[in-house]
């Protein structure tokens, strides 16, 4: 499984990973509200496998967001996901920084 790193460009290792012929989601920050761990505009790239590069939250729900990647991957639709600190999943992944945060995961055809 690939780590979390803020130095390579997800979406560049989405594009290399379908070029090798995997089945790729991607996860984005489409709106923040208080103090959330990362802006919008941020992505986190995810395998069929589980491999993962980026972050959507400083490492709070990634492991949330990682699960409906491959939901979508394996579905095909996209999903809207909303974090925050009344969303008693948030508080259950770690989103305890009292923002919130709305995701966009979409597969990568």
């Amino acid at each position: 499984m690939t780590g979390t790193s803020f130095d390579l460009d997800p979406l560049m290792t989405a594009e290399a990973w379908r070029e090798e012929g995997r089945d790729v989601a991607i996860a984005t920050v489409i709106e923040t509200w208080g103090s959330a761990p990362r802006p919008a505009g941020s992505h986190l790239a995810v395998d069929r496998d589980g491999n993962f590069e980026g972050s959507v939250s400083g490492g709070c729900v990634e492991g949330a967001v990682i699960a409906e990647a491959l939901d979508v991957i394996a579905e095909g639709n996209a999903k809207m996901l909303e974090f925050g600190v009344a969303d008693e999943t948030a508080w259950r992944v770690g989103l305890s920084c009292g923002g919130r945060i709305r995701v966009y995961v979409e597969r990568l055809d």
